[in-house]
């Protein structure tokens, strides 16, 4: 229940699904892995199977996008209304086809049967807000909340008010989606299309004036994107590197509007010849380039590895995961207990993971070590707060031993204990087993040293992290020795 609480105090104890499609179930996977309770509305016969098996795809993802433990997940409930779906609801999602009309009818009802004061948003693509509260009794806590797919992987959500939404809808909703390691993008003034989309809609016309004119295929303009450009722009976006107001002033003189490169003004004849034309050199990829099916499995994959680099820069999408990730570790369950070591929570080891032959990369067992001791860090009060204000540990000398080899789908846990602890120093010893096994895969001996955030230099803990690392420290002195500490590392 702590998971919910905490949850709820940001606003998000439930949700009110309309539309159950790629990016209703999108939504309804963010939520529900949350742990949001959903109450889904979709007249479609086989809505809950769509939804099902996009939660199934969304499942595996976070499996391999974080190894911090998620809150229990929400409950699904699939309902006959759309009265039904917003009762008792603190957000309402509407993600029905892009139809003014269907729409419409949608949110004036959703409007007509929420409690007032319910944030309602629509994940329109294109459509103005002002346009789609026209017929609602309450627009004032309407807005636009238009995400991307797959809208369990990816962070951006674009929110926009209409003409009679009040400011403090947007700042709820922004609220709501950071809770779901989302990246709220507040879209200043009404526009067609938002912001991310009018600049797709622009890269998207100028390629098929490339492939309506012979000068690429589909191919070629896949590549020439994937393998430049996008790869920077993913990481540090279109004009960070400018360096300032100077470089940016230079970068326009130079070469904005200087060259006739661009045929943005006009769009290609879409006759029949062009789309077949089109239509081939799309199967040519297909065929010379064929991804393992099902897609959506392929598309997840590389999104984790590109979302695992970055994080591992602490910049902008990473930076988002790892935020995520800080608030998932401060809602998880007390680790701390009187009756023995630390229980980590168990993990099953993914196929990426594995080495050329077949076992798991010693690297990883660093990897599992050193989540468990920031999960007792973080148990003991060392957060983002902390870090900033009086700094964090650092690990000054680590003993491993691989004793058992581990394998894709092995189940595995770490016990880690605190061998001692003083105003500057954390001993600690991690064993790793599968979960059906006493003997350990794996042992990890760590001494760490505290730094101050300011100095730089090894300071002593401050605050109730002392307290509590040093109780810590006394709840486990008496615990047996485990097998195979070292005589070398000892606090000095």
């Amino acid at each position: 229940m702590r998971e919910k609480l905490k949850l709820a105090e940001k606003g998000a104890r439930a949700v009110g699904l309309l539309g159950g499609g790629v990016i209703g179930g999108g939504w309804a996977a963010r939520f529900l892995l949350n742990g949001v309770d959903v109450r889904l509305y979709d007249p479609a016969p086989n809505a809950l199977e769509s939804v099902q098996k996009v939660l199934d795809n969304a499942r595996r993802a976070f499996r391999k996008l974080t190894m911090v433990p998620l809150p229990p997940e929400g409950t699904l409930t699939i309902v006959e209304s759309v009265a039904e779906a917003v009762r008792g609801v603190d957000l309402v999602q509407e993600s029905a086809p892009e139809s003014l009309e269907l729409k419409q009818q949608l949110l004036a009802a959703a409007s007509r049967a929420a409690a007032p004061g319910t944030l309602i948003c629509s994940s329109t693509s294109g459509f103005r807000p002002s346009l789609l509260q026209a017929g609602m009794d309450d627009p004032s806590c309407f807005l636009v909340a238009h995400p991307f797919q797959p809208v369990y992987m990816l962070p951006l959500v674009e929110l926009c008010a209409g003409e009679r939404t009040v400011p403090e809808a947007l700042q709820r909703a922004a609220a709501i989606y950071q809770a779901m390691g989302m990246h709220p993008l507040i879209v200043r003034k009404e526009v067609d299309g938002f912001i991310a989309n009018r600049l797709q809609d622009a890269i998207s016309r100028e390629a098929l004036w490339l492939v309506h004119d012979d000068l690429a295929t589909l191919d070629e303009i896949d590549d020439a994107v994937r393998y430049s450009w996008a790869l920077r722009r993913a990481a540090i976006g279109s004009y960070r590197m400018a360096d300032g107001g100077a470089g940016m002033r230079q970068s326009i003189e130079q070469w904005a509007f200087k060259w006739p490169w661009s045929r943005l003004t006009d769009k290609p004849e879409m006759g029949s010849a062009f789309l077949d034309k089109v239509a081939a050199q799309a199967d040519a990829l297909a065929k010379a380039d064929p991804l393992p099916v099902p897609l959506e499995h392929k598309r997840d994959d590389l999104l984790v590895a590109v979302l695992h680099g970055l994080r591992s820069q602490g910049y902008g999408p990473g930076e988002t995961l790892a935020r995520w990730e800080q608030g998932l570790r401060a809602g998880a369950p007390d680790l701390i207990n009187d009756v023995g070591p630390l229980r980590m929570p168990i993990l099953e080891v993914p196929s990426r993971w594995l080495d050329y032959d077949g076992h798991v990369n010693e690297s990883r067992y660093i990897e599992l070590f050193g989540s468990a001791t920031d999960s007792l860090l973080c148990s003991i009060g060392v957060d983002g707060e902390y870090r900033s204000r009086h700094g964090g540990y650092r690990t000054q000398e680590t003993h491993l031993s691989y004793l058992l080899q581990l394998y894709a789908g092995d189940r595995v846990q770490i016990l880690t204990q605190v061998l001692g602890a003083d105003e500057k120093h954390f001993h600690l010893f991690h064993v790793l087993a599968r979960e059906s096994d006493k003997a350990p895969a794996a042992t990890g001996e760590q001494m760490l040293l505290h730094f101050g955030a300011r100095s730089g230099r090894v300071e002593s803990m401050q605050a109730n992290v002392r307290e509590r690392a040093l109780k810590l420290a006394r709840m486990h002195a008496d615990l047996p020795l485990p097998e195979g500490t070292s005589a070398n590392i000892r606090l000095r």
